[in-house]
């Protein structure tokens, strides 16, 4: 409904909002502002994943992820949002593709280790590049592996949402998701 008939409405009056910038929403500010935000996210358990690739070299990389989502079904298309500036990035839009590794259950200290900036986390895990994989795939830790081509960037803040059309997936059935949520791991509840 358009703001100007929100006058007609019965109830209280909403206070008008600053426009933030190039039209956008302001942000926030007081006490439900970045704290709040912060609070607000704790509370939404997502899935927990590793998004890798390789750089021209051949060198793998690699990061914990939390922010990925499906977009589309056709053409298969999910995101990712990436750290600017990150090594993984970098790869992934100088190699244009990537690999989504959702982690399982038993995988938290391998999510530690890809959120804790370790030069040397590809020595400490089990890996490999398949066939047509877009980047390296972590099979003891993931359920599921998605191979993409980067496709669209957006920057926002200090991270990049990284548009990623799905070219192949590889499921392990019987495997939990690892959730995080209220700053700490869980698995997904058996039925």
């Amino acid at each position: 409904m358009p703001d100007e008939h929100l006058a007609s409405l019965p109830g209280p009056a909403r206070p008008a909002e600053p426009p933030g910038p190039a039209g956008g929403l302001a942000r926030p500010a007081g006490p439900g502002g970045r704290e709040g935000f912060r609070a607000m996210m704790r509370g939404f358990p997502t899935g927990v994943a590793i998004v890798t690739a390789l750089d021209l070299a051949g060198r793998p990389w690699g990061m914990t992820c939390s922010s990925v989502c499906s977009v589309t079904m056709d053409p298969p298309t999910l995101l990712v949002c990436l750290r600017s500036g990150s090594p993984t990035l970098d790869a992934v839009v100088r190699r244009g593709e990537f690999a989504v590794n959702l982690l399982d259950d038993g995988a938290q200290a391998t999510a530690e280790l890809f959120a804790s900036g370790d030069p040397h986390r590809f020595d400490r895990v089990g890996w490999h590049l398949g066939d047509g994989a877009a980047g390296p795939h972590l099979p003891e830790d993931a359920h599921a592996v998605a191979d993409c081509r980067a496709g669209m960037r957006l920057p926002v803040g200090d991270h990049v949402v990284v548009f990623g059309e799905v070219r192949e997936v590889v499921n392990r059935t019987g495997r939990r998701p690892l959730l995080y949520g209220l700053r700490r791991y869980s698995a997904w509840p058996h039925p």
